[in-house]
């Protein structure tokens, strides 16, 4: 499973790059405005930091005005995703783009249905909100298994992204699903990295070294 981060800090984003494992990055409209800079600059920033997808979403409502801000965004760098809503106009404008070379990351996913319609358009990408499913009281992580699922079933190309992430066990149970890729907040980066007994591991090596690194 590939490990996306979801955020439009570049500090962030350049300390979990540093790790090694960073394959992507995910942005949102939420996410940008926390930054306080231009947009456009942010983007080709980050397009420049990972070596990866990087998306970035279109604001706009109507089909032609998707593709036209679609286009302006892809053109910030080649590594560029372009984010679209689930819904008509969007669906319209994923079929335009993707047959123009255009990668589309399908957002605000949260239901099968919504995922085999995001593919039938021709998206790279879906990605379903398991978080949020969960803060109402639905099954996030089933949502992604009925579209991992679905999608093997016909042998679907779509990578399924899964999103709005909010601690480890989202990460863990993901992969145990199968899915493609998760994008993954800072902070639970941070997470799942630590174990108190790996600390306790750390501080008892250091000790001990100390007792025989001058004989």
């Amino acid at each position: 499973m590939k490990l996306f981060i979801d955020t439009a800090n570049i500090d962030h984003i350049k300390e979990i790059n540093g790790w090694g494992i960073l394959s992507g990055v995910t942005t949102n409209p939420t996410l940008c405005s926390k930054e306080c800079r231009s947009f456009k600059d942010m983007i080709k920033e980050i397009a420049a930091i990972v070596d990866g997808p990087i998306s970035a979403e279109a604001l706009s409502m109507k089909k032609d005005e998707i593709v036209k801000e679609a286009k302006e965004l892809a053109s910030i760098a080649g590594n560029i995703v372009i984010k679209v809503p689930i819904m008509p106009d969007g669906l319209a404008a994923t079929k335009i783009l993707s047959e123009e070379g255009i990668d589309i990351n399908m957002t605000l996913i949260f239901s099968a249905n919504q995922a085999m319609l995001a593919a039938a358009a021709g998206a790279r990408y879906v990605s379903p909100f398991v978080g949020r499913l969960d803060d109402i009281g639905n099954d996030g992580m089933g949502v992604i298994e009925e579209i991992m699922e679905a999608y093997i079933n016909f042998d679907i190309d779509t990578e399924v992204i899964c999103a709005s992430i909010r601690h480890p066990q989202h990460v863990v149970d993901a992969a145990l699903i199968g899915c493609d890729i998760s994008t993954i907040p800072y902070e639970v980066f941070k997470k799942m990295i630590k174990h108190p007994l790996t600390d306790k591991g750390i501080e008892s090596f250091q000790q001990d070294w100390e007792k025989i690194k001058g004989l």
